[in-house]
């Protein structure tokens, strides 16, 4: 079965494959990471907020959200948003949005929705009565939620973050629709300039697996030092 299969192939690209596309899909998982975590919990927010309108908007939003593919959000975002952008601005021409720019916006704005359901059951996990008794030494909602609530919800879901933090990972990949040089996007780069598809695609999934694995480990022993004793 392996008799046709060239390791060399993976030995003289694997420094191209770590320093170039590993590394653009670290940056972009980070980044989106932070911008969803900060988005989210502002629409956790939202969602939680006694006014109706403002619940009613996050809720819509995070709704639409989970309820389309981010494949189909990705292609979306970089086809019509130019004109989109054009229309609001009243320019003549398509606004100029790159693909790195259109995928790191649709990341941090697909994630969001994702984050904002775990902050939300995170906030939700702190008994009320300190909620109140913020109130009652003085603190305004904000800063209740800053100094109280908060830290406590990411203590909390800080598992759950991670977990979603792998798959957003893993979501990355996707960003090989547009042409982008991942780690996908560079495998298959080499795949098809050495005719060896089979021999990278099959080191990518390794890799993947190898990584995704490892974390989802540390993970699971994460979980069990922050678990907070009731």
């Amino acid at each position: 079965m392996f008799s046709n299969f060239d390791f060399d192939v993976i030995q003289r690209s694997w420094v191209y494959l770590f320093t170039t596309g590993m590394a653009f899909t670290l940056k972009l998982t980070f980044i989106s990471m932070v911008g969803g975590t900060v988005l989210g919990t502002l629409l956790a927010m939202m969602r939680l907020s006694s006014n109706k309108l403002i619940s009613l908007v996050a809720t819509t939003y995070v709704n639409i959200m989970r309820s389309i593919p981010l494949v189909m959000v990705i292609f979306w975002f970089y086809f019509l948003m130019p004109y989109i952008g054009a229309w609001l601005t009243g320019a003549s021409e398509p606004m100029q949005i790159g693909a790195l720019s259109s995928s790191l916006i649709t990341f941090i704005m697909f994630e969001a929705a994702y984050y904002c359901e775990i902050m939300r059951s995170g906030i939700q996990s702190i008994p009320r009565g300190q909620i109140w008794a913020g109130y009652a030494i003085g603190m305004n909602y904000w800063q209740t939620m800053g100094y109280i609530v908060l830290p406590q919800a990411f203590r909390n879901m800080l598992p759950v973050l991670l977990t979603q933090t792998i798959v957003l990972f893993q979501d990355v990949s996707l960003v090989y629709v547009l042409s982008i040089t991942d780690f996908v996007g560079a495998a298959s780069k080499v795949a098809q300039r050495d005719g060896r598809l089979v021999e990278m695609y099959s080191f990518v999934a390794i890799v993947y697996f190898i990584m995704c694995f490892g974390l989802s480990s540390l993970v699971k022993k994460l979980q069990q030092k922050v678990a907070i004793i009731r």
